[in-house]
């Protein structure tokens, strides 16, 4: 759990920096920052989608797994709790911080991407941090980033980030037998691919459910036995 731990707090330290430096941003700079932010999401999940080698696994997962998360709503539950948080933080002239949109786009980044899902296996099995500490420093500066343009929700994604990596990390030896290169390919290319809407709505040009997507990254480790 090192890894995990370890990533956690910079989070939380980078978000504490970027709130700092919020007081300072005035609107139309924060806004185009965020576009910024956003084209730089939408170039790491097109790249990291091209690790998938089977379209078809790619396109049941999105599909079952749109289905499953719509079924739960995970984005509804998420953004329910960021808005109850947002009543909570609100500044003296009556504006509000955007907490849900700050907690759902920071937890998708840090949470969906390859590195947290091979970081944190190679962590659980081999006891081996060194990816989870590289993504760590990433996640550093894009806290500060995020935090910076979209409030306090980025500091509270991290104890989705600590709940989400740390429970990969433990069930690593459990599901070992089932995570062949192939599944953790394709598993990597969902992921991305949910991260490209993530992009879409960060640039305003989309408002996926982004979070609803989420049961997909895990579905090629049983698609892959059959396709």
């Amino acid at each position: 759990m090192l890894g995990t731990i370890v990533n956690t707090i910079a989070v939380i330290i980078g978000a504490s920096i970027g709130m700092f430096f919020k007081k300072g941003i005035p609107q139309r700079l924060s806004d185009t920052m965020m576009k910024g932010l956003g084209l730089c999401t939408l170039f790491l999940g097109i790249s990291g989608s091209l690790d998938g080698q089977n379209s078809l696994i790619l396109i049941i997962s999105m599909v079952v797994g749109a289905l499953i998360g719509e079924g739960v709503d995970l984005d509804a539950k998420l953004n329910r709790l960021g808005n109850w948080l947002e009543n909570k933080f609100k500044s003296k002239d009556g504006s509000k911080v955007s907490i849900a949109e700050g907690f759902v786009s920071a937890s998708l980044l840090f949470c969906v991407g390859a590195m947290t899902i091979v970081g944190s296996l190679q962590s659980g099995l081999q006891g081996n941090h060194e990816m989870l500490f590289n993504k760590s420093m990433l996640d550093f500066v894009a806290a500060i980033i995020f935090a910076s343009t979209l409030g306090a929700g980025v500091m509270l994604s991290a104890s989705l980030l600590f709940l989400y990596q740390g429970s990969i990390t433990l069930l690593a030896q459990f599901i070992e037998p089932f995570l062949t290169e192939p599944v953790i390919a394709e598993m990597n290319c969902v992921g991305n691919v949910i991260i490209i809407g993530l992009a879409m709505n960060m640039l305003g040009i989309s408002k996926f459910k982004v979070m609803n997507f989420v049961p997909a990254i895990f579905l090629p480790i049983l698609l892959c036995r059959f396709l």
